[in-house]
């Protein structure tokens, strides 16, 4: 605990320290981005999502000297990291420099730092009006761990190091950041309530995929009707079904997946013969073969 309450305002954080975290960020973030073992894990996360960027931000401001130096430290921490991200990706990117199309988000969000910054040094005040400044953060971080719940769930253990870096965070801050023990305690409450929504919000609305599988115009080495019967191997993984698209006069499988993983889709002709198709499913997309 001693270790983590340096962390959080302990640091001597000089200027040159911040130029290099900020390299530093950029670079391991790009890295992130171009390996192609990191799609689709936590390790991905980082290039597009807030939850790691937030603790480097609560890092700067709790080891500032004044809501000045907070608001710049973090304004030029951002300034150098985030377009460094997508400068490493220039020469591995089929977009070229065009990748900077997506920096202009993250742009703006580097604009807000400045204010952020000079307002997030006052969490260290220890005042009530401290943890009003920090309840946006917490609640964004919620949003953040309903997300990586949903997708860990869906895929698992796919996301898991990013739900459980959003649990272990949503504590952590208004444990470590207040020494006012009342505004400590009313902190871990706020967060826990969060967790406890997020959890239930994420439980109750499952992630589900919808798209459609096959064609009956040979898609995928597929030929069928509607005398035809089609099923998963493992309905675990969710439902198919058979439909006839008017517009375009042809018959599709369409599917409603809950979860990611292999699996076997069967179609089944009125005599019993079967055509078996491997199944990839993942987030957003999907692999089919004809076995």
């Amino acid at each position: 605990m001693e270790k983590l309450n340096k962390i959080f305002g302990g640091i001597n954080l000089t200027w040159l320290k911040v130029i290099l975290f900020a390299v530093a960020a950029g670079a391991y973030t790009a890295l992130m981005a171009l390996l192609p073992m990191t799609n689709d894990t936590s390790f991905e996360d980082i290039t597009i999502s807030f939850e790691v960027w937030i603790l480097f931000g609560i890092f700067i401001i709790m080891n500032s000297k004044s809501s000045l130096d907070s608001a710049l430290k973090c304004f030029v921490f951002f300034l150098i990291s985030q377009p460094l991200v997508y400068l490493i990706q220039v020469p591995f990117s089929s977009l070229g420099w065009g990748i900077f199309v997506y920096y202009r988000y993250w742009f703006i969000w580097t604009l807000f730092t400045i204010p952020m910054g000079f307002i997030g040094y006052y969490i260290k005040k220890e005042k009530w009006w401290g943890l009003l400044i920090l309840t946006p953060v917490l609640l964004l971080l919620g949003y953040h761990y309903n997300k990586f719940l949903g997708l860990t769930r869906y895929y698992f253990p796919h996301h898991l190091l990013s739900t459980v870096f959003c649990f272990i965070t949503l504590l952590l801050y208004p444990l470590c950041i207040f020494h006012n023990k009342k505004i400590r305690n009313a902190g871990i409450i706020i967060s826990i309530l969060i967790i406890a929504g997020a959890s239930a919000y994420s439980l109750i609305n499952r992630n589900i995929y919808h798209t459609t599988v096959l064609t009956s115009e040979g898609s995928a080495g597929a030929v069928f009707d509607d005398t035809y019967h089609v099923y998963l191997e493992d309905s675990s993984y969710g439902s198919v079904q058979l439909v006839y698209n008017e517009a375009i006069e042809t018959y599709m499988v369409d599917a409603e997946f809950i979860k990611g993983g292999k699996t076997n889709l069967i179609l089944e002709d009125a005599d019993g013969n079967q055509t078996i198709f491997a199944l990839d499913i993942k987030y957003h997309n999907y692999e089919i073969t004809k076995q």
